[in-house]
């Protein structure tokens, strides 16, 4: 999500670069690959634009395409994290919190509404986050916590929460708890892997007691992290 499901390798996740090119196309490996993987940011987002354009056109043929729409909100959302613009990170706000309410089930719509609030906090402090942009951390906590409740058994959402809650907090024990759980959870996609691994490298900083070093893996890890 999306700061938000597609979530920052010398890891499997870099397989992706070898799929076939039809898979390789899709916005979902785009926006992965840009906010993973990618170390040069106008590559990645020239990525990100490619992943909107074909989700656009996905939901030209096909308008109620969850997936597609899901990838539309979240390749905005990388937009304006990439470009730094309050009008596009307003818009896919806008789009996540729609999304939430279209489709209340889908647990990377609740993680990138989570996130997004998330990152406008760490960004701008939360009192300047509130006031500029609505950016609350009881919504993030809200969205993250529904995201893991309905994600199942597996390390991304539990991950991705425990890296956002971290990053906010060093010593939130939700997001230690996550981080553990998330280090252990099964890995079906790349991007699970990816997150568990994660997970592991900032619980290691979390059980050293290292606040400073906690916040800023967690930061680094997360998509989009690795341009600081």
């Amino acid at each position: 999500m999306t700061r938000y499901s597609c979530l920052v390798t010398g890891l499997s996740i870099a397989a992706l670069c070898c799929t076939a090119p039809a898979r390789a196309e899709a916005p979902r490996d785009l926006l992965t690959q840009a906010g993973f993987v990618d170390r040069d940011r106008a590559v990645a987002l020239a990525r990100v634009e490619r992943a909107a354009t074909t989700a656009d056109a996905i939901l030209a043929r096909s308008p109620g395409d969850e997936e597609a729409a899901m990838m539309q909100a979240m390749a905005l959302g990388y937009r304006a994290k990439l470009t730094g613009s309050r009008t596009q990170a307003i818009a896919a706000r806008d789009q996540f919190q729609a999304l939430v309410a279209r489709y209340p089930k889908n647990a990377e719509a609740q993680a990138a509404l989570g996130a997004w609030h998330v990152g406008v906090i760490v960004k701008l402090g939360k009192f300047v986050a509130r006031a500029v942009a609505g950016a609350q951390k009881s919504v993030a906590l809200s969205a993250l916590d529904r995201s893991v409740a309905m994600g199942g058994n597996r390390a991304m959402l539990a991950g991705f929460a425990g890296l956002l809650r971290l990053e906010l907090d060093p010593q939130d024990p939700i997001g230690k708890t996550l981080v553990e759980r998330a280090s252990r959870a099964p890995a079906p996609t790349p991007v699970d892997v990816f997150v568990r691994r994660a997970a592991g490298a900032v619980l290691t900083q979390v059980n050293a007691g290292n606040d400073a070093a906690v916040r800023s893996l967690s930061s680094r890890l997360l998509p989009f992290g690795q341009f600081g």
